[in-house]
Protein backbone atom coordinates (compact mmCIF):
# COMPACT_ATOMS: atom_id res chain seq x y z
CA UNK A 1 0.00 0.00 0.00
CA UNK A 2 1.43 3.68 -0.79
CA UNK A 3 2.16 5.69 2.46
CA UNK A 4 1.31 9.35 2.87
CA UNK A 5 3.72 11.50 4.08
CA UNK A 6 2.04 14.85 5.83
CA UNK A 7 3.95 17.76 5.33
CA UNK A 8 4.17 20.83 7.66
CA UNK A 9 5.55 23.29 8.69
CA UNK A 10 8.35 23.63 11.33
CA UNK A 11 9.72 26.43 13.28
CA UNK A 12 13.33 25.93 13.59
CA UNK A 13 13.53 24.84 17.19
CA UNK A 14 11.41 22.23 16.49
CA UNK A 15 14.31 20.57 15.28
CA UNK A 16 13.10 18.46 12.53
CA UNK A 17 15.46 15.59 11.91
CA UNK A 18 16.08 15.28 8.57
CA UNK A 19 14.84 11.41 8.32
CA UNK A 20 11.37 13.12 8.62
CA UNK A 21 11.55 15.56 5.83
CA UNK A 22 9.91 15.12 2.72
CA UNK A 23 13.21 15.24 0.38
CA UNK A 24 14.45 12.40 2.45
CA UNK A 25 11.44 10.37 1.84
CA UNK A 26 11.60 11.25 -1.74
CA UNK A 27 15.64 10.29 -1.86
CA UNK A 28 14.68 6.48 -0.02
CA UNK A 29 12.14 6.30 -2.92
CA UNK A 30 14.51 6.84 -5.39
CA UNK A 31 16.87 4.55 -3.53
CA UNK A 32 14.62 2.17 -3.27
CA UNK A 33 16.18 -0.87 -5.99
CA UNK A 34 12.60 -2.04 -6.97
CA UNK A 35 12.81 -3.26 -10.53
CA UNK A 36 10.73 -1.68 -13.25
CA UNK A 37 7.84 -3.71 -14.76
CA UNK A 38 7.21 -4.26 -18.23
CA UNK A 39 4.24 -2.10 -18.69
CA UNK A 40 6.49 0.59 -17.58
CA UNK A 41 9.29 0.18 -19.54
CA UNK A 42 7.32 0.48 -22.70
CA UNK A 43 5.75 3.36 -21.84
CA UNK A 44 9.61 4.92 -21.06
CA UNK A 45 10.28 3.77 -24.28
CA UNK A 46 7.54 5.59 -26.00
CA UNK A 47 8.25 8.76 -24.37
CA UNK A 48 11.83 9.02 -25.32
CA UNK A 49 10.57 8.25 -28.83
CA UNK A 50 8.29 11.12 -28.28
CA UNK A 51 10.69 13.76 -26.87
CA UNK A 52 12.81 12.40 -30.01
CA UNK A 53 9.83 13.63 -32.01
CA UNK A 54 9.29 17.02 -30.98
CA UNK A 55 12.78 18.09 -30.70
CA UNK A 56 13.56 16.74 -34.16
CA UNK A 57 10.38 19.14 -35.25
CA UNK A 58 12.17 22.28 -33.51
CA UNK A 59 16.15 21.87 -34.17
CA UNK A 60 15.71 24.82 -36.37
CA UNK A 61 13.33 27.16 -34.85
CA UNK A 62 15.89 30.38 -32.56
CA UNK A 63 15.35 28.89 -29.09
CA UNK A 64 16.79 25.89 -29.92
CA UNK A 65 19.21 26.73 -32.25
CA UNK A 66 20.40 29.36 -29.09
CA UNK A 67 20.75 26.48 -26.82
CA UNK A 68 21.95 24.19 -28.83
CA UNK A 69 25.03 26.66 -29.96
CA UNK A 70 25.82 27.56 -26.13
CA UNK A 71 25.91 23.33 -25.42
CA UNK A 72 28.19 23.35 -27.83
CA UNK A 73 30.80 25.58 -26.82
CA UNK A 74 31.19 23.41 -23.78
CA UNK A 75 32.73 20.48 -25.53
CA UNK A 76 33.76 17.61 -23.13
CA UNK A 77 34.79 14.25 -22.55
CA UNK A 78 33.43 11.43 -22.06
CA UNK A 79 30.13 13.75 -22.37
CA UNK A 80 26.74 13.81 -23.46
CA UNK A 81 25.26 14.22 -26.83
CA UNK A 82 23.20 17.49 -28.74
CA UNK A 83 20.28 17.23 -30.48
CA UNK A 84 20.95 17.53 -34.20
CA UNK A 85 24.73 17.01 -34.04
CA UNK A 86 26.86 13.76 -35.02
CA UNK A 87 26.44 11.48 -31.85
CA UNK A 88 30.51 11.86 -31.97
CA UNK A 89 30.69 15.64 -30.73
CA UNK A 90 29.86 15.39 -26.71
CA UNK A 91 29.56 18.58 -24.40
CA UNK A 92 29.34 18.66 -20.68
CA UNK A 93 26.40 16.93 -19.53
CA UNK A 94 24.71 19.91 -17.63
CA UNK A 95 24.95 21.72 -20.85
CA UNK A 96 23.25 18.47 -22.89
CA UNK A 97 20.61 18.54 -20.66
CA UNK A 98 20.23 22.38 -21.16
CA UNK A 99 20.24 22.50 -25.13
CA UNK A 100 18.21 18.87 -25.26
CA UNK A 101 15.72 20.05 -23.14
CA UNK A 102 15.14 23.33 -24.98
CA UNK A 103 14.73 20.82 -27.82
CA UNK A 104 11.93 19.07 -26.46
CA UNK A 105 9.84 21.62 -24.88
CA UNK A 106 9.84 24.57 -27.55
CA UNK A 107 7.01 23.41 -29.18
CA UNK A 108 4.85 22.33 -26.42
CA UNK A 109 4.58 19.07 -28.14
CA UNK A 110 5.40 15.94 -25.66
CA UNK A 111 3.82 14.66 -22.62
CA UNK A 112 1.70 16.22 -19.68
CA UNK A 113 0.51 15.38 -16.17
CA UNK A 114 -2.19 17.66 -14.70
CA UNK A 115 -3.65 17.77 -11.24
CA UNK A 116 -3.00 19.67 -8.13
CA UNK A 117 -0.38 21.75 -10.07
CA UNK A 118 0.54 20.90 -13.51
CA UNK A 119 4.08 19.34 -15.59
CA UNK A 120 5.70 17.95 -18.22
CA UNK A 121 7.05 15.22 -16.95
CA UNK A 122 8.81 14.19 -20.25
CA UNK A 123 11.10 17.08 -18.85
CA UNK A 124 12.77 14.67 -16.62
CA UNK A 125 14.57 12.78 -19.23
CA UNK A 126 17.10 15.13 -21.19
CA UNK A 127 19.15 15.48 -17.64
CA UNK A 128 19.01 11.75 -17.02
CA UNK A 129 19.97 10.36 -20.11
CA UNK A 130 22.65 13.23 -20.11
CA UNK A 131 24.20 11.71 -17.06
CA UNK A 132 23.55 8.23 -18.29
CA UNK A 133 25.43 8.90 -21.50
CA UNK A 134 28.04 11.18 -19.44
CA UNK A 135 28.61 8.00 -17.17
CA UNK A 136 28.35 5.29 -19.29
CA UNK A 137 25.43 3.39 -17.92
CA UNK A 138 23.24 1.17 -19.47
CA UNK A 139 19.64 1.03 -20.71
CA UNK A 140 18.36 -0.40 -17.92
CA UNK A 141 20.00 1.98 -15.65
CA UNK A 142 18.50 4.65 -17.28
CA UNK A 143 15.26 2.88 -17.07
CA UNK A 144 15.03 2.89 -13.04
CA UNK A 145 15.98 6.73 -13.32
CA UNK A 146 13.27 8.00 -15.62
CA UNK A 147 11.21 5.99 -13.41
CA UNK A 148 11.88 7.60 -10.39
CA UNK A 149 12.06 11.27 -12.24
CA UNK A 150 8.29 10.64 -13.29
CA UNK A 151 7.11 8.76 -9.95
CA UNK A 152 8.41 11.79 -8.04
CA UNK A 153 6.87 14.29 -10.62
CA UNK A 154 3.77 13.22 -10.36
CA UNK A 155 3.49 12.49 -6.81
CA UNK A 156 4.49 16.07 -6.37
CA UNK A 157 2.46 17.22 -9.00
CA UNK A 158 -0.99 15.57 -7.13
CA UNK A 159 -0.17 16.94 -3.70
CA UNK A 160 1.03 20.19 -4.14
CA UNK A 161 -0.04 23.69 -6.09
CA UNK A 162 2.52 25.87 -6.62
CA UNK A 163 0.11 27.18 -9.50
CA UNK A 164 -2.04 28.45 -6.83
CA UNK A 165 0.74 31.02 -5.83
CA UNK A 166 1.97 31.76 -9.28
CA UNK A 167 5.17 29.54 -8.88
CA UNK A 168 6.31 27.86 -11.66
CA UNK A 169 5.92 24.44 -12.46
CA UNK A 170 9.80 23.63 -12.84
CA UNK A 171 9.89 23.83 -8.83
CA UNK A 172 8.66 20.61 -8.85
CA UNK A 173 11.60 18.99 -12.00
CA UNK A 174 14.23 20.20 -10.60
CA UNK A 175 13.47 17.63 -7.38
CA UNK A 176 12.56 14.66 -9.84
CA UNK A 177 15.52 15.16 -11.97
CA UNK A 178 18.18 15.49 -9.06
CA UNK A 179 16.55 12.38 -7.51
CA UNK A 180 15.82 10.64 -10.96
CA UNK A 181 19.74 11.07 -11.50
CA UNK A 182 20.57 9.76 -8.04
CA UNK A 183 18.85 6.57 -8.87
CA UNK A 184 20.89 6.51 -11.92
CA UNK A 185 23.59 6.42 -10.48
CA UNK A 186 22.84 4.35 -7.62
CA UNK A 187 23.74 7.31 -5.37
CA UNK A 188 23.30 7.44 -1.39
CA UNK A 189 20.11 8.79 0.66
CA UNK A 190 22.09 11.58 2.07
CA UNK A 191 23.33 12.52 -1.33
CA UNK A 192 19.83 12.54 -2.91
CA UNK A 193 18.63 14.12 -0.43
CA UNK A 194 21.47 16.75 -0.18
CA UNK A 195 20.55 17.38 -4.21
CA UNK A 196 16.83 17.34 -3.86
CA UNK A 197 16.76 20.34 -1.26
CA UNK A 198 19.57 21.99 -4.13
CA UNK A 199 17.32 21.72 -7.00
CA UNK A 200 14.34 23.09 -5.16
CA UNK A 201 16.25 25.94 -3.91
CA UNK A 202 17.74 26.92 -6.93
CA UNK A 203 13.90 26.24 -9.35
CA UNK A 204 11.70 28.63 -7.51
CA UNK A 205 10.29 31.69 -9.80
CA UNK A 206 7.32 33.01 -10.55
CA UNK A 207 5.03 31.98 -13.74
CA UNK A 208 5.51 35.30 -15.29
CA UNK A 209 6.84 33.30 -17.74
CA UNK A 210 3.82 31.70 -18.66
CA UNK A 211 1.61 35.17 -18.12
CA UNK A 212 1.12 38.05 -20.46
CA UNK A 213 3.09 38.25 -23.24
CA UNK A 214 4.74 34.89 -23.21
CA UNK A 215 8.79 34.77 -24.18
CA UNK A 216 11.12 32.01 -25.36
CA UNK A 217 11.81 31.78 -21.82
CA UNK A 218 8.78 29.53 -21.63
CA UNK A 219 11.27 26.56 -23.50
CA UNK A 220 14.11 27.12 -21.17
CA UNK A 221 12.51 26.94 -18.05
CA UNK A 222 11.84 23.43 -17.72
CA UNK A 223 15.85 22.97 -19.10
CA UNK A 224 17.18 24.89 -16.59
CA UNK A 225 15.42 22.92 -14.15
CA UNK A 226 17.38 20.10 -15.95
CA UNK A 227 20.81 21.81 -15.59
CA UNK A 228 20.48 22.47 -12.20
CA UNK A 229 19.16 19.20 -11.20
CA UNK A 230 22.77 17.86 -12.74
CA UNK A 231 24.96 20.56 -10.94
CA UNK A 232 23.28 19.70 -8.13
CA UNK A 233 23.44 16.32 -8.03
CA UNK A 234 27.87 16.99 -9.07
CA UNK A 235 27.70 19.29 -5.51
CA UNK A 236 26.11 16.94 -3.54
CA UNK A 237 28.34 14.05 -4.57
CA UNK A 238 30.82 16.48 -3.37
CA UNK A 239 29.83 16.65 0.02
CA UNK A 240 28.13 20.01 -0.16
CA UNK A 241 25.23 20.78 1.71
CA UNK A 242 22.10 22.26 1.12
CA UNK A 243 19.31 24.47 2.79
CA UNK A 244 17.07 22.30 5.10
CA UNK A 245 14.39 21.64 5.70
CA UNK A 246 13.80 23.26 2.19
CA UNK A 247 10.18 22.33 2.23
CA UNK A 248 9.33 22.33 6.23
CA UNK A 249 11.56 25.18 7.32
CA UNK A 250 9.50 28.61 8.53
CA UNK A 251 11.63 30.42 5.73
CA UNK A 252 11.30 27.04 3.56
CA UNK A 253 8.94 27.28 0.39
CA UNK A 254 5.99 25.92 2.08
CA UNK A 255 6.25 29.40 4.56
CA UNK A 256 7.06 31.92 2.17
CA UNK A 257 6.06 30.54 -1.53
CA UNK A 258 3.53 28.71 -1.36
CA UNK A 259 0.21 28.08 1.16
CA UNK A 260 2.15 29.76 4.53
CA UNK A 261 3.01 28.67 7.78
CA UNK A 262 -0.22 26.78 8.58
CA UNK A 263 -0.43 24.63 5.55
CA UNK A 264 -0.03 21.21 5.74
CA UNK A 265 0.14 18.56 2.73
CA UNK A 266 -0.15 14.94 2.47
CA UNK A 267 2.26 13.72 -0.13
CA UNK A 268 1.35 9.56 -1.49
CA UNK A 269 4.41 7.95 -2.13
CA UNK A 270 5.29 4.04 -3.27
CA UNK A 271 5.99 2.04 -0.15
CA UNK A 272 9.34 0.23 -0.18
CA UNK A 273 9.20 -2.03 -2.78
CA UNK A 274 6.10 -0.89 -4.44
CA UNK A 275 6.94 -0.22 -8.41
CA UNK A 276 7.01 3.31 -9.48
CA UNK A 277 4.09 3.13 -12.32
CA UNK A 278 3.34 7.01 -11.94
CA UNK A 279 4.65 6.93 -15.62
CA UNK A 280 1.20 4.92 -16.46
CA UNK A 281 -0.77 7.95 -15.48
CA UNK A 282 0.93 10.19 -17.64
CA UNK A 283 -0.42 11.16 -21.43
CA UNK A 284 1.01 12.35 -24.59
CA UNK A 285 0.14 15.28 -27.25
CA UNK A 286 -1.96 14.52 -30.75
CA UNK A 287 -1.31 17.87 -31.00
CA UNK A 288 1.82 20.81 -30.42
CA UNK A 289 -0.49 22.90 -28.01
CA UNK A 290 -1.42 23.57 -24.16
CA UNK A 291 -2.77 20.32 -23.04
CA UNK A 292 -6.08 21.33 -21.89
CA UNK A 293 -6.25 22.35 -25.59
CA UNK A 294 -6.07 18.91 -26.93
CA UNK A 295 -9.50 18.02 -26.85
CA UNK A 296 -11.09 21.29 -27.33
CA UNK A 297 -8.74 20.85 -30.52
CA UNK A 298 -10.49 17.34 -31.74
CA UNK A 299 -13.90 18.55 -31.31
CA UNK A 300 -12.94 21.79 -33.04
CA UNK A 301 -11.66 19.65 -36.08
CA UNK A 302 -14.98 17.13 -35.19
CA UNK A 303 -16.99 20.45 -35.95
CA UNK A 304 -15.72 21.78 -39.27
CA UNK A 305 -16.87 18.49 -40.82
CA UNK A 306 -19.77 17.92 -39.13
CA UNK A 307 -20.82 22.01 -38.95
CA UNK A 308 -18.92 23.72 -41.98
CA UNK A 309 -21.36 27.12 -41.65
CA UNK A 310 -20.01 27.57 -38.10
CA UNK A 311 -16.27 28.79 -39.29
CA UNK A 312 -17.59 31.66 -41.22
CA UNK A 313 -17.68 34.56 -38.01
CA UNK A 314 -20.89 36.10 -40.15
CA UNK A 315 -22.99 33.38 -38.91
CA UNK A 316 -21.41 33.24 -34.83
CA UNK A 317 -22.85 35.42 -32.88
CA UNK A 318 -20.69 33.98 -29.84
CA UNK A 319 -18.71 31.01 -28.66
CA UNK A 320 -18.71 30.13 -25.07
CA UNK A 321 -16.48 26.85 -23.99
CA UNK A 322 -17.23 25.73 -20.40
CA UNK A 323 -14.49 24.32 -18.92
CA UNK A 324 -12.54 23.52 -15.82
CA UNK A 325 -11.22 26.70 -14.08
CA UNK A 326 -7.54 25.98 -14.83
CA UNK A 327 -7.97 26.22 -18.74
CA UNK A 328 -10.37 29.03 -18.17
CA UNK A 329 -7.46 31.32 -16.23
CA UNK A 330 -4.98 29.78 -18.16
CA UNK A 331 -5.67 29.42 -21.37
CA UNK A 332 -8.70 31.10 -20.87
CA UNK A 333 -10.66 34.27 -21.38
CA UNK A 334 -10.32 34.18 -17.74
CA UNK A 335 -6.60 34.85 -17.81
CA UNK A 336 -7.46 38.72 -18.33
CA UNK A 337 -4.47 38.85 -20.54
CA UNK A 338 -5.17 41.23 -23.73
CA UNK A 339 -2.31 39.18 -25.39
CA UNK A 340 -4.69 36.34 -26.04
CA UNK A 341 -6.74 37.57 -28.22
CA UNK A 342 -3.49 39.92 -30.46
CA UNK A 343 -3.07 38.34 -34.00
CA UNK A 344 0.49 39.56 -33.74
CA UNK A 345 1.01 38.05 -30.37
CA UNK A 346 4.19 35.40 -29.95
CA UNK A 347 3.73 31.36 -31.02
CA UNK A 348 4.13 31.16 -27.35
CA UNK A 349 0.94 33.14 -26.44
CA UNK A 350 -1.00 31.51 -28.92
CA UNK A 351 -0.72 28.38 -27.73
CA UNK A 352 -1.66 29.59 -24.45
CA UNK A 353 -4.43 30.93 -25.89
CA UNK A 354 -7.65 28.61 -26.45
CA UNK A 355 -9.92 30.93 -27.61
CA UNK A 356 -7.25 31.40 -30.64
CA UNK A 357 -6.52 27.44 -30.81
CA UNK A 358 -10.22 26.88 -31.19
CA UNK A 359 -10.95 29.34 -33.93
CA UNK A 360 -8.04 27.89 -36.48
CA UNK A 361 -9.04 24.46 -35.64
CA UNK A 362 -12.42 25.41 -36.45
CA UNK A 363 -11.77 27.46 -39.54
CA UNK A 364 -9.07 24.47 -40.82
CA UNK A 365 -10.51 21.46 -39.21
CA UNK A 366 -6.73 20.60 -38.83
CA UNK A 367 -3.73 21.33 -35.79
CA UNK A 368 -0.30 21.43 -37.13
CA UNK A 369 2.75 22.33 -35.46
CA UNK A 370 4.02 25.25 -37.70
CA UNK A 371 1.00 26.41 -40.14
CA UNK A 372 -1.22 27.20 -37.35
CA UNK A 373 0.52 29.55 -35.58
CA UNK A 374 2.24 31.33 -38.64
CA UNK A 375 1.84 34.89 -38.64
CA UNK A 376 -0.11 35.11 -41.59
CA UNK A 377 -2.69 32.56 -40.04
CA UNK A 378 -3.10 34.40 -37.11
CA UNK A 379 -4.09 37.51 -38.72
CA UNK A 380 -6.30 36.18 -41.19
CA UNK A 381 -9.30 38.98 -40.76
CA UNK A 382 -11.49 35.89 -40.77
CA UNK A 383 -9.76 34.32 -38.16
CA UNK A 384 -9.47 37.13 -35.89
CA UNK A 385 -13.20 38.46 -36.18
CA UNK A 386 -14.51 34.44 -35.45
CA UNK A 387 -11.25 34.57 -32.60
CA UNK A 388 -12.60 37.60 -30.89
CA UNK A 389 -16.40 35.92 -30.38
CA UNK A 390 -14.48 33.12 -28.38
CA UNK A 391 -14.61 33.26 -24.42
CA UNK A 392 -14.33 30.70 -21.71
CA UNK A 393 -16.33 30.54 -18.42
CA UNK A 394 -15.30 28.20 -15.51
CA UNK A 395 -17.93 25.00 -15.09
CA UNK A 396 -17.96 23.55 -11.32
CA UNK A 397 -18.60 19.90 -13.15
CA UNK A 398 -15.48 20.62 -15.22
CA UNK A 399 -13.03 21.86 -12.50
CA UNK A 400 -14.05 18.88 -10.40
CA UNK A 401 -13.61 16.50 -13.12
CA UNK A 402 -9.97 17.96 -13.86
CA UNK A 403 -9.32 17.30 -10.50
CA UNK A 404 -10.39 13.99 -9.56
CA UNK A 405 -8.69 10.94 -8.49
CA UNK A 406 -10.78 8.36 -10.83
CA UNK A 407 -9.03 7.94 -14.17
CA UNK A 408 -12.29 7.05 -15.43
CA UNK A 409 -13.85 10.79 -14.47
CA UNK A 410 -10.70 12.94 -14.86
CA UNK A 411 -10.84 15.36 -17.79
CA UNK A 412 -9.37 18.37 -19.34
CA UNK A 413 -12.38 18.52 -21.99
CA UNK A 414 -15.18 21.49 -21.75
CA UNK A 415 -18.44 22.09 -23.58
CA UNK A 416 -18.70 24.40 -26.10
CA UNK A 417 -21.78 26.64 -26.34
CA UNK A 418 -22.32 28.17 -29.84
CA UNK A 419 -25.20 30.92 -30.47
CA UNK A 420 -25.65 31.96 -33.91
CA UNK A 421 -26.53 35.08 -35.41
CA UNK A 422 -30.17 33.62 -36.96
CA UNK A 423 -30.58 32.69 -33.05
CA UNK A 424 -30.15 28.97 -32.73
CA UNK A 425 -27.80 27.47 -29.92
CA UNK A 426 -25.28 24.31 -30.66
CA UNK A 427 -24.15 22.42 -27.74
CA UNK A 428 -20.88 20.06 -28.17
CA UNK A 429 -18.98 18.83 -25.44
CA UNK A 430 -15.85 16.33 -24.96
CA UNK A 431 -14.00 15.03 -22.07
CA UNK A 432 -10.90 13.49 -23.16
CA UNK A 433 -8.88 14.09 -26.42
CA UNK A 434 -8.64 11.21 -28.75
CA UNK A 435 -5.08 10.66 -27.90
CA UNK A 436 -5.46 10.15 -24.54
CA UNK A 437 -5.39 6.53 -23.13
CA UNK A 438 -9.41 6.97 -22.71
CA UNK A 439 -9.87 8.99 -25.89
CA UNK A 440 -11.25 7.70 -29.10
CA UNK A 441 -7.98 7.20 -30.61
CA UNK A 442 -5.53 6.50 -27.48
CA UNK A 443 -1.81 6.77 -28.32
CA UNK A 444 0.42 2.80 -28.62
CA UNK A 445 3.53 2.13 -30.08
CA UNK A 446 2.58 2.26 -33.13
CA UNK A 447 1.46 6.31 -33.05
CA UNK A 448 4.34 7.44 -30.94
CA UNK A 449 6.47 5.52 -33.83
CA UNK A 450 4.63 7.28 -36.32
CA UNK A 451 4.63 10.98 -34.55
CA UNK A 452 8.58 10.33 -34.79
CA UNK A 453 8.65 9.68 -38.37
CA UNK A 454 5.74 12.54 -39.21
CA UNK A 455 8.35 15.12 -37.50
CA UNK A 456 11.48 13.51 -38.40
CA UNK A 457 10.58 14.03 -41.98
CA UNK A 458 12.79 16.62 -44.07
CA UNK A 459 14.97 16.49 -40.79
CA UNK A 460 16.49 13.65 -40.78
CA UNK A 461 17.60 11.19 -43.37
CA UNK A 462 15.84 8.34 -43.84
CA UNK A 463 18.17 5.67 -42.59
CA UNK A 464 18.53 7.92 -39.35
CA UNK A 465 14.59 7.35 -38.88
CA UNK A 466 15.28 3.92 -38.95
CA UNK A 467 18.63 4.02 -36.92
CA UNK A 468 16.84 6.00 -34.19
CA UNK A 469 13.44 3.92 -33.53
CA UNK A 470 16.07 0.89 -33.75
CA UNK A 471 17.90 1.78 -31.22
CA UNK A 472 15.49 3.25 -28.94
CA UNK A 473 12.79 0.01 -28.90
CA UNK A 474 15.68 -1.62 -27.65
CA UNK A 475 16.21 0.20 -24.33
CA UNK A 476 16.16 -2.22 -21.97
CA UNK A 477 18.99 -4.31 -23.39
CA UNK A 478 21.31 -1.12 -24.69
CA UNK A 479 24.88 -1.17 -22.82
CA UNK A 480 26.92 1.78 -22.36
CA UNK A 481 28.63 1.66 -25.71
CA UNK A 482 25.26 1.89 -27.56
CA UNK A 483 23.42 4.58 -25.26
CA UNK A 484 25.03 7.16 -27.05
CA UNK A 485 22.89 6.37 -29.73
CA UNK A 486 19.89 7.95 -28.59
CA UNK A 487 20.07 10.92 -30.14
CA UNK A 488 19.42 12.19 -33.56
CA UNK A 489 21.74 13.48 -35.92
CA UNK A 490 20.13 16.35 -38.60
CA UNK A 491 20.28 15.57 -42.25
CA UNK A 492 23.48 16.94 -43.89
CA UNK A 493 24.05 20.96 -44.78
CA UNK A 494 20.36 21.09 -42.93
CA UNK A 495 21.27 23.06 -39.02
CA UNK A 496 23.98 25.13 -41.51
CA UNK A 497 20.65 26.70 -43.22
CA UNK A 498 19.87 28.74 -40.12
CA UNK A 499 22.11 31.86 -38.59
CA UNK A 500 24.14 30.75 -35.00
CA UNK A 501 24.14 33.71 -33.38
CA UNK A 502 26.66 34.99 -31.12
CA UNK A 503 27.04 35.48 -27.41
CA UNK A 504 29.44 35.11 -24.30
CA UNK A 505 31.35 32.22 -25.06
Amino acid sequence: MPITHHLRVHRSEENLEQTDQLAWRLAELATDPVEVEDDVVDMIVNRVIDNAAVAAASLLRAPVVAARAQALTHPYTPGATVFGRNPGQRVSPEWAAWANGVAVRELDFHDTFLAADYSHPGDNIPPILAVAQHRACSGKDLLRGIATGYEIQVDLVKAISLHKHKIDHVAHLGPSAAAGIGTLLGLSTPVIFTAIGQALHTTTATRQSRKGRISTWKAYAPAFAGKVAVEAVDRAMRGQSSPEPIYEGEDGVIAWLLDGPEASYDVVLPAPGEPKRAILETYTKEHSAEYQSQALIDLARRLHRTRPELTDPDRIESIVIHTSHHTHYVIGSGANDPQKYDPSATRETLDHSIPYIVAVALQDGAWHHERSYAPERAQRPDTVKLWRKITTAEDPEWTRRYHSTDPAEKAFGGRIEITTTDGRTITEEIAMADAHPLGARPFARAQYVEKFRTLAQGVLEPAEIERFLDVAQRLPELGPEELGGLTITARQGLLGTVRTPAGLF
